[in-house]
């Protein structure tokens, strides 16, 4: 059997492309497409495979530009030749065309959420005004060919309950969950320092920005691990109590998260793979109580709000604080431990059937 796996863009190593290496490891055979590649950025599993970029490739600096032309790239990629595809999906990687007896089965992270649940958050407060006119048009053809090409997928697998409601909002489509692996074992507690956490790309749906205006004022340590576009714009809000660490190593991350006093999720998350890590690692999450993270964090470790606002944040912090020596972090970590990439790797093998 002949094997592809479609991946949105390959261009820095998250969620999505840790949830790829599990799917390199399931099926050796694999051949990788994808429409933007820098294998300088990417891990070894990934670049030892055979992958074939699209003809937007010479453009990946500027990515997020070609979206408009993603479409037309997806489709010129040649995948006649497979008996199996999977599209990994967070961007329009399901968008890629296969012969009719070829089976297509779509592992979505998210509906494209520029597109469909965060479009108007995009659109009325995180777009310049000068490019809404554009924007407008372009996502309305975008959106009806997102949703038409759910029909070239035979089954859809969605990482978590919070996305199996989203793939049926967006494409009417029944969906399997498998949560994605995380790499629970390489993870240990520490006793705190005083300092707080937040992992992830710096873009606007992550809403660090009211969490980094909170806690300017509040006095308490934050350190961001990442970047991204809202970089700058953070660092102008942000005193010396905000620490940005930009990329950092698989063992220093680890480290980060061992002492840390609590994660800090501001933004609806689509699972929350780095709240798994950081319950892994015995640590609580405070989180705005939506999406993923309920999926991810059992309730003894999660500290929940209601609304994207400093007052309610502060909140949740100061309820956090309040209880923080009695958190179970054992229980924390043996609750981490079902989303083990044994158990991702067991469920997707029955789906595949490999």
């Amino acid at each position: 059997m002949r094997v592809a796996i479609a991946h949105y863009w390959l261009l820095n190593m998250r969620g999505g492309e840790k949830v790829l290496e599990a799917l390199c490891r399931i099926l050796p055979q694999a051949d990788l497409f994808t429409l933007f590649y820098d294998s300088q950025k990417v891990s070894e599993i990934i670049r030892s495979r055979k992958v074939t970029s699209s003809f937007l490739n010479p453009g990946r600096r500027f990515y997020r530009s070609l979206l408009p032309l993603m479409p037309i790239a997806l489709e010129s990629l040649d995948l006649r030749d497979y008996d199996l595809v999977i599209s990994s999906e967070s961007g329009p990687a399901k968008g890629v065309l296969t012969r009719a007896e070829t089976r297509h089965i779509c592992y979505c992270h998210t509906p494209m959420r520029y597109l469909w649940q965060m479009y108007p958050d995009y659109l009325h407060d995180w777009t310049p005004a000068w490019k809404r006119g554009l924007m407008a048009p372009i996502a309305n053809y975008l959106r009806l060919w997102d949703y038409s090409t759910a029909a070239r997928v035979d089954e859809f697998v969605a990482n978590s309950e919070n996305v199996r409601r989203r793939i049926w909002r967006s494409y009417r489509r029944d969906a399997e969950v498998v949560h994605p692996p995380v790499d629970v074992q390489n993870f240990n507690w520490a006793p705190p320092e005083d300092f707080y956490l937040a992992v992830g790309e710096l873009v606007a749906y992550k809403r660090l920005d009211y969490a980094v205006r909170w806690f300017s004022a509040s006095g308490r340590r934050l350190r961001i691990v990442g970047s991204g576009p809202e970089y700058a714009r953070l660092k102008t809000m942000a005193n010396s109590k905000i620490e940005f660490c930009g990329h950092v190593s698989d063992a220093e991350l680890r480290r980060l998260y061992a002492q840390c006093r609590a994660l800090l999720l501001p933004g609806e998350e689509d699972f929350g793979i780095t709240a798994v890590e950081a319950t892994a690692s015995g640590k609580p999450v405070i989180a705005l109580g939506r999406g993923g993270v309920l999926d991810s964090v059992p309730a003894e470790g999660l500290f929940p709000y209601a609304q994207p606002t400093e007052s309610h944040l502060a909140a949740a912090v100061e309820a956090f604080e309040a209880v923080e020596a009695r958190v179970p972090r054992e229980q924390l970590q043996q609750s981490a431990a079902r989303f083990s990439e044994a158990k991702f790797a067991e469920r997707m093998r029955s789906i595949l059937r490999v």
